[in-house]
């Protein structure tokens, strides 16, 4: 992670951005005081997907909707 003081965040500001879109974290700080972390953004797409395909190697077919004692009109 790097560091870097509000002014010299605030003269190169493309330049940290393009930075944190490319992976990096940044933390400006002032004063040796922190103001504020940027980080790359996230893929929420890419990330709803991960998630699903962890729970489908994990989950079975009628696990949820399967009725315990009677039949649902849903499943006829």
């Amino acid at each position: 992670m790097q560091t870097v003081n509000i002014s010299e965040f605030r003269a190169n500001l493309l330049k940290y951005l393009e930075k944190a879109n490319s992976g990096d974290q940044i933390s400006v700080t002032s004063n040796g005081k922190l103001l504020a972390t940027i980080t790359p953004p996230v893929n929420q797409r890419e990330t709803a997907k991960q998630q699903l395909r962890s729970l489908a190697s994990t989950s079975k077919i009628h696990d949820v909707t399967t009725p315990t004692d009677s039949d649902w009109d849903a499943l006829s």
